[in-house]
């Protein structure tokens, strides 16, 4: 009894303080609750994340395709004569006109035969004319019967003779021109060489590989279409009306080259259900390579439709499938499976799944779970827009 006084005068102090504790944490929570520190509620609310409206406008219908790249006109240049190469010259991989000499193979030993054949072709043509004016005489000499039908009838036709084997002669010579002007290798047309494949002081074969020159101011995209492909462009294009292509590289976005539909075949191969389809593309600025792999975005004319639209960053995948989240209307994310179609704009077509001004997630996919609440900011659904503010949260949330 005579400790309890005591005691509790120690005590107080250290109740008044743990009071005093709890009150401020009260006070904390109150805080919370206006909104200053939104911590509580956002936990409550599931993580934030950013949403859109899905949108919905007329768009061009178009198909997507994988495609190759092929040169238009495309050359071996080979060696017409034997010899050995005495010039190269051009750089690989340089661009060569029509006409340039790429390859001097030793003209001598032509040069010789080019000079015998046509020595050889002007006295043939000399006893052909020889023979030409001894008929001539011959037929004054039979009018005045001063001499034979036989003899006549001999001159003739040595005289004949002797013209064929001038005919004979010359083709020999413009044969051996023709031999000698293949010493000089050229480029049958305006294009890029590749390497030389046989070099400097080397023999070679008549018919031997020298080089390769593939042409550049314009190019094919070479691609395989499908049934509804063909049903949809193949006649438009048999009757000469222009269908739109565009292509696009891998390191490219989106479809920035041109074209029109130049070629479909006249039939689909049964094994694969597919057609061969050909486009032309202008390539001023050399940025089209023959064999480059590239995307083929092909139009179909004037065909216009309303298509429901999204930002590609929504898209999620699952095994095989494509799915978005939908935030409903109690802010919970539900997982919705999607059909999609290409691109347009920047934004990608759904042809399945979604309806227009639906709330999707477009950025924090990551973070958000089926059935699960979010927190979400509406945002446009435009690409660069999203992706731009989502970049600002990024930059500010590390520099916290």
């Amino acid at each position: 009894m005579k400790n309890t006084k005591p005691l509790s005068a120690f005590a107080r102090p250290i109740v008044l303080a743990l009071a005093a504790a709890g009150l401020a944490i009260t006070l904390a929570g109150c805080e919370d609750a206006t909104g200053k520190t939104a911590e509580a509620p956002a936990a409550a609310g599931g993580p934030p994340i950013s949403a859109a409206l899905v949108i919905e406008k007329p768009v061009a219908e178009t198909q997507e395709f994988s495609g190759r790249l092929e040169a238009i006109d495309r050359v071996e240049i080979r060696s017409r004569v034997s010899g050995f190469i005495t010039a190269v010259n051009f750089k690989p991989g340089s661009e060569v006109k029509k006409g340039d000499v790429l390859f001097v193979i030793d003209p001598r030993p032509y040069q010789a035969e080019a000079d015998r054949a046509a020595a050889a072709a002007a006295s043939a043509r000399a006893r052909a004319e020889l023979a030409r004016l001894e008929l001539t005489r011959a037929e004054r000499l039979l009018a005045d019967k001063a001499i034979a039908q036989r003899e006549f009838d001999e001159r003739a036709s040595s005289q004949k003779e002797l013209e064929a084997s001038a005919r004979a002669a010359q083709a020999q010579s413009e044969a051996a021109k023709l031999n000698l002007s293949y010493t000089r290798v050229t480029s049958p047309i305006d294009g890029r060489v590749s390497k030389a494949e046989i070099t400097l002081g080397n023999l070679v074969d008549a018919s031997a590989v020298l080089t390769s020159v593939v042409s550049m101011d314009k190019i094919y995209a070479s691609f395989d279409g499908d049934e509804d492909t063909y049903l949809r462009v193949g006649a438009q294009n048999h009757k000469g009306e222009p269908v739109l292509v565009k292509v696009g590289l891998a390191n490219e976005e989106g479809f920035p080259h041109e074209g029109k539909l130049e070629f479909v075949d006249n039939q689909l191969d049964t094994q694969t259900g597919s057609v061969r389809m050909r486009a032309t593309f202008d390539n001023k600025d050399r940025a089209l390579v023959p064999g480059l792999f590239a995307r083929v975005q092909l139009g179909g004319g004037s065909a216009i439709r309303n298509a429901v639209l999204i930002n590609d960053r929504a898209v999620g995948t699952d095994q095989n499938r494509k799915f978005v989240f939908v935030v409903g209307a109690d802010n919970k994310a539900e997982y919705r499976a999607v059909k999609l179609g290409p691109t347009v704009d920047g934004l990608r077509v759904v042809k399945e799944g979604l309806k227009v001004n639906e709330k999707i997630v477009v950025n924090g996919l990551q973070r958000v779970r089926p059935g699960a609440p979010v927190t979400p900011q509406l945002v446009p659904m435009d690409a660069e827009v999203a992706k731009a503010q989502d970049n600002k949260k990024d930059a500010k949330v590390a520099a916290l």
